[in-house]
């Protein structure tokens, strides 16, 4: 049951193709699949698909893949990078989403391939230009990573 002062979070289909028009990312580095639930200037939950054909698996480590764990804080970035433009669709070109802090990082959990990875993130707060977001990953409804993230959209000459 919802709050009536809590905006219910609204089920999505932002697909792969919604999230491109966003994301400045590409292969090999987009690392955000789908989002399943979105509240604008609050809070989003994504899904990225861990599959054995990952090219960081070749070296990490071949006999014993493991998502690197700074890949998982990319996709919690990325996804806290969909969550900043609030309800437009698309980028504007002349925009980069940048990190500017991580703080209590923590890493719970191996993510290995056939793992889906929930990123769920929210808003904490907004001041002067810099977004400070709670940021969590889970695989199975257990926690592999968590962090407290800074980011900043720059304007960059084309």
């Amino acid at each position: 049951m919802t709050d009536e002062n809590q905006a219910a979070p609204d089920a999505v289909n932002m697909d792969i193709h919604s999230i491109i028009k966003l994301l400045p990312h590409r292969y090999p580095i987009l690392l955000v699949d789908r989002v399943l639930e979105f509240v604008p200037q609050q809070r989003i939950k994504a899904l990225k698909n861990v599959t054995i054909n990952e090219p960081y698996f070749m070296g990490h480590f071949p006999n014993h893949p493991v998502m690197p764990g700074v890949l998982i804080l990319e996709a919690l970035a990325q996804t806290a990078a969909l969550l900043t433009f609030g309800g437009e669709m698309e980028r504007k070109e002349d925009q980069v989403y940048l990190f500017v802090g991580i703080d209590g990082a923590r890493f719970k959990r191996q993510v290995t391939p056939g793992d889906q990875l929930h990123l769920n993130v929210e808003v904490l707060r907004y001041i002067r230009g810099i977004w400070k977001f709670k940021a969590f990953a889970t695989v199975d409804g257990q926690v592999v990573a968590e962090a407290e993230l800074m980011c900043t959209v720059k304007q960059v000459e084309s």
